[in-house]
């Protein structure tokens, strides 16, 4: 390789590991700056989101092919320092490559049917209530009345949550109800919930749980009841406190706890 192309070849390598690093600076500032109070949620999402212009999302996902395709002719071409250059170029894909995860980790699969809701429950005729966690969700945009958000009523968020999670369903157990709330007990612990509240003569625990990048806080409510057979039933309920839609999270939670039960 002559001396010219050598140049533009490391300029270009340069160039990827900025720009790598550029988005995935921004990616990490849109989650980082929510959690410093810098700005609120909808902004960081726009960061991340925003669909009528740049965003990191479409960024990263050039910005990481461009690095990788620079990395490769590295590898192939230069003489000399051909590692220096390539490694070079693929830590820019590696950065933007992980501003790219953080968004990608909110989105909804693509088959996936998620409706902007929620509130989440087993039991969406008679959801279990919050007791204990209520205090903490006094500045909380979002309610826990049952269908009480803007534009919803009880009918229209169960049957939005029916259609859309119809394996979200009343757990029956044929042990008895201490036993059931033992188990739920621990299934909460290894989860790794905060536990706000234990009521075993109520059958009722409620936990939060806050999500990684942008560190949101869900609470959750489990009540556990006897059954006519001897056994037990479990009903449970996610709840975000702030956002028309959670991507499907708090679902995703509840199978999460029901698979750990």
């Amino acid at each position: 390789m002559n001396t010219s192309n050598k140049a533009w070849l490391a300029w270009l390598a340069r160039l990827a590991l900025i720009a790598g690093i550029g988005v995935g600076a921004v990616g990490l500032a849109a989650p980082v700056g929510t959690w410093l109070g810098l700005w609120n949620f909808g902004t960081g999402f726009q960061l991340l989101f925003n669909p009528e212009g740049l965003n990191v999302t479409t960024v990263a996902s050039w910005v990481a092919i461009a690095a990788i395709v620079v990395a490769v002719i590295a590898f192939v071409l230069a003489n000399e320092n051909k590692a220096k250059l390539g490694v070079t170029a693929l830590i820019g894909a590696i950065a933007a490559g992980s501003a790219y995860q953080i968004p990608n980790s909110y989105r909804p699969g693509p088959d996936d049917n998620i409706p902007g809701i929620h509130d989440i429950t087993t039991d969406t005729q008679n959801p279990p209530q919050f007791v204990d966690v209520l205090p903490l969700r006094a500045d909380a945009p979002n309610t826990t009345i049952y269908g009480g958000g803007e534009g919803e009523t009880p009918e229209s968020l169960a049957a939005l949550q029916q259609s859309a999670y119809p394996d979200i369903v009343t757990q029956q157990f044929q042990e008895s109800p201490a036993a059931v709330f033992e188990r739920a007990a621990a299934a909460v612990r290894s989860l790794g919930w905060d536990i706000v509240a234990e009521v075993p003569a109520q059958g009722r625990i409620e936990a939060t749980d806050t999500t990684f990048w942008f560190r949101f806080k869900d609470d959750i409510v489990i009540r556990i009841r006897p059954a006519g057979n001897g056994g037990a039933v479990l009903d449970a309920r996610s709840v975000s406190r702030v956002g028309r839609g959670d991507a499907g999270k708090n679902a995703e939670r509840l199978r999460g706890f029901f698979a750990a039960l």
